[in-house]
């Protein structure tokens, strides 16, 4: 195992400097400070560092620019709620650090952790374009990542809800309402999860012997965009059910369903999925796919637990759950006829 002689024989330097470094000493300059850091890391110095804490921290990582989690309604409130409360009790000091792109872009992931003696860390948030998501791809701290996942490092676990069986419940619900003509609306697929249900609302799609046109599938960055552009384009083709990526997409689109003049769910039906805080209130009710926000916490804590315990656990999925609300019916003759 890598002491801190062994950074000080890499380097050059005495045994008292590298403890200095590791330690934020004033009499030791920045670039000095980062090259130990550096060699701490490559050496795999930080389990011996980090294990020796009397009390073990762990951080909650928030891509601040992607995700919200600060009030109750915000949809990481809960992720976080849920990590909370199986972390503490079991001995954990749990911190929660917001970070953006250009921080990451100036700190490597692994001399982020081992600066302030984190253990491990459960992420939420990231994009396919994080900076980090390529730091994890080597990183040996052990990370637990919400909706990504990393191929090929044991010190790394995806935890989320089964896309697969999401999209599943969802084209099972429409079909057995009628529906054949079926869209999919999307944020852009800069994310490892709306990539996963884009694939998954294909795979359904053929699983049940409906052909996807790709004129009926839209994916936007901007939700405005998504609904304006999309849209009435949809609607034009007599389609009858829209599934959405998730259900901020599905709310607006039944606010542009009714500005174009059509009746939700009696002209045209529409899904989201997440279920979040505010599905229950829109007009009328959102019809989505449930992810259980504090079982999700939990089970971040779960794979962490996993992982600090050299166990190399890989995958860890909740099942999905249809709530069937107001925005979903059946298919009736003026939606066959393509009339609004």
């Amino acid at each position: 195992m890598t002491t801190i002689q062994d950074i000080a024989d890499k380097l050059g330097i005495s045994k008292s400097t590298v403890s200095k470094a590791l330690n934020d000493a004033p009499d030791v300059s920045e670039t000095l400070r980062k090259q130990v850091l550096e060699t701490a890391v490559a050496l795999d110095y930080t389990k011996l560092r980090r294990y020796k804490k009397p009390v073990k921290k762990i951080c909650i990582l928030i891509e601040k620019e992607n995700i919200e989690y600060e009030k109750p309604h915000h949809f990481a409130y809960d992720i976080i709620m849920g990590f909370r409360q199986l972390a503490e009790p079991a001995g954990f000091e749990v911190e929660t650090v917001a970070v953006d792109t250009a921080f990451q872009k100036n700190t490597a992931y692994d001399i982020f952790m081992l600066e302030h003696d984190y253990v491990g860390s459960f992420v939420l948030g990231f994009s396919l374009n994080d900076p980090w998501l390529k730091d994890f791809d080597n990183s040996k701290t052990p990370t637990a990542l919400f909706d990504n996942h990393i191929t090929g490092n044991p010190s790394t676990a995806y935890v989320g809800v089964d896309n697969d069986e999401g999209m599943e419940l969802i084209l099972s619900h429409l079909t057995s309402l009628g529906h054949r003509k079926i869209a999919y609306l999307s944020g852009s697929l800069g994310s490892y999860v709306l990539k996963a249900r884009h694939s998954a609302f294909l795979r359904a799609m053929h699983h049940h012997g409906l052909v996807t046109d790709f004129e009926n599938i839209g994916c936007s960055y901007y939700i405005s965009e998504c609904t304006e552009k999309y849209l009435p384009k949809f609607l034009e083709s007599g389609i009858t059910a829209v599934v959405c990526s998730h259900d901020n997409i599905a709310s607006a689109a039944v606010t542009k369903c009714k500005q174009l003049g059509y009746k939700v769910p009696e002209d045209i039906s529409i899904i989201g999925f997440d279920d979040l805080p505010m599905a229950a209130y829109t007009s009328p009710p959102l019809t989505t796919v449930r992810q259980d926000r504090i079982e999700l916490g939990k089970s971040g804590f779960f794979a962490l637990s996993s992982l600090l315990n050299n166990i190399p656990i890989s995958t860890f999925l909740l099942h999905a759950k249809l709530i069937e609300r107001k925005t979903t019916s059946k298919v009736c003759i003026s939606q066959k006829s393509g009339n609004p």
